[in-house]
């Protein structure tokens, strides 16, 4: 599935696009999630500008 979905992105507009992924660590149990989208790449400062707060 992973290949079909990056293979897809390769053709056309697909390089507009940048995969964020966003760490944040839990309070209570102190592990790492991990959040992953895809993002338009004018919209990535905002992103990871909104995560770091």
């Amino acid at each position: 599935m992973a290949k079909k979905s990056v293979a897809s992105l390769q053709k056309g507009g697909g390089k507009e696009y940048t995969k964020v992924i966003i760490t944040t660590k839990s309070v209570k149990t102190g592990a790492y999630t991990f959040k992953e989208s895809m993002v338009h790449n004018d919209k990535v400062k905002d992103i990871v500008a909104e995560a770091s707060k």
